[in-house]
């Protein structure tokens, strides 16, 4: 697992624990902040997707790593799905 020091990866062991914790009616996005940078550029931008690309990759790569890092922590941890 990444260390927590790590800020390129959505993915700590405070979100591991707060993701395994939570209540199963309660959703939890470690990108959450990436997402909320894209909507609040489209606000700003009157809704341009143009002018927001870099923060909706943004957002796109904390998902992708962060689905890496979930995988790689369930396979180190023996669950295989």
């Amino acid at each position: 697992m990444p260390s927590q020091d790590d800020p390129e990866t959505p993915w700590t062991e405070a979100a591991a624990s707060r993701y395994e914790n939570k209540p199963f009616s309660q959703y939890f996005d470690p990108c959450e902040e990436a997402a909320q940078r894209s909507l609040r550029c489209l606000y700003r931008n009157e809704g341009d997707r143009e002018m927001c690309t870099d923060f909706f990759q943004a957002y796109r790569d904390c998902k992708k790593q962060w689905m890496k890092d979930k995988a790689a922590a369930r396979k180190k941890d023996g669950k295989w799905f």
